[in-house]
């Protein structure tokens, strides 16, 4: 089965005034759209056809700029969507928050830490808080579409919380002002999402 461009989980408009209609219109329909295009042409007739995005991922061969290009898109842009809800923000619970006060000290400075790995990605990318086998977390960032389950990218772990920082993500409503965007994403986190992603993977 070719891989196919998933429904949003809300309307384009749900997440204003944080992230704008038009910007999300654009972002699901043509960028996401294009990547899982773009991959299921990449992949056909090869020994990857017909695997998980994961699978692909983890087993890439990294100089398979077509693949590592537009799968990272696809599965990244996947993920992104459902980490994001329209009554999201505030604090995670339970096991993830203590997961996240054993890595980092508080809330506050786990914020501050995805927040600069966002903000200080040149150029286009990714920040991530990833999982580990045992619980361990741990956030990174990471160019282009690249991300933690590639090999060799620099940190490891499953993503559970991805922010997009490519331009396309937010410039229509904040212009080059990426670290208002950071701030705006904050506000429409799933943390029952990323806990449920956190659960599956520890």
């Amino acid at each position: 089965m070719a891989f196919e461009l998933p429904q949003l989980p809300y309307a384009y408009d749900a997440l204003e005034p944080y992230i704008d209609a038009r910007t999300m219109e654009i972002h699901h329909s043509k960028h996401h759209n294009a990547y899982i295009t773009n991959v299921n042409a990449a992949i056909a007739g090869t020994d990857m056809e017909g695997k998980t995005i994961e699978n692909i991922l983890i087993n890439l061969d990294m100089k398979n700029m077509p693949v590592r290009n537009n799968g990272g898109g696809f599965y990244n842009h996947s993920l992104f969507w459902t980490v994001m809800t329209p009554d999201g923000g505030g604090l995670p619970t339970g096991d993830l928050l203590a997961a996240i006060e054993a890595a980092f000290g508080t809330f506050e400075e786990f914020k501050a830490s995805f927040s600069k790995a966002g903000a200080t990605q040149f150029g286009s990318g990714w920040a991530w808080l990833c999982v580990h086998k045992g619980g361990k977390v741990e956030v990174c960032g990471t160019p282009n579409q690249d991300n933690p389950l590639m090999p060799g990218v620099g940190c490891g772990g499953t993503p559970i919380l991805g922010m997009d920082v490519w331009e396309h993500a937010y410039y229509l409503h904040y212009q080059n002002r990426r670290p208002d965007y950071i701030e705006a994403f904050f506000n429409v986190i799933n943390w029952t999402e990323v806990a449920r992603r956190f659960a599956l993977e520890k």
